[in-house]
């Protein structure tokens, strides 16, 4: 039996490697503009952010809140990719559908939650110091 091809599959390496590197880039952008969790995210990075050029974080700290921005956008990336997923197989509520919903969202949750903890233990400090 002759093994089909995937999309991915086509061209030399170089290619695919693009053809790879484009998709993960639209999938980004597709959770940019659709995904309503994606415009939160985006904001407390900014926010971060300008507190960190604010405060004058050291490097541990920048390397710290942006090991963090990654953790918790790769687990929203993740999270919708498993809603699609679940949607396409079905619409209708399903306990299982359910449970792989709900997990995934929790994962961000999870990860949402560490680095806000994190933030606090990097910013408070430094914002108890104004006063």
């Amino acid at each position: 039996m002759k093994q089909e091809l995937r999309n991915k599959d086509t061209g030399n390496f170089i290619e695919r490697y693009i053809k790879s590197f484009w998709h993960a880039v639209q999938g980004i952008c597709y959770a940019c503009v659709y995904e309503h969790n994606m415009y939160i995210i985006l904001l407390a990075i900014c926010v971060v952010t300008c507190g960190g050029f604010y405060f004058k974080i050291s490097m541990i700290e920048w390397m710290i809140c942006i090991l963090s921005f990654g953790i918790v956008c790769a687990t929203e990336l993740l999270n919708s990719a498993i809603e699609a997923l679940c949607d396409l197989v079905t619409i209708q509520t399903h306990p299982l559908i359910k449970i792989a919903k709900d997990t995934a969202s929790g994962a961000t949750l999870i990860a949402s939650i560490a680095t806000g903890i994190v933030g606090i233990m990097i910013f408070l400090p430094k914002i108890v110091s104004l006063f």
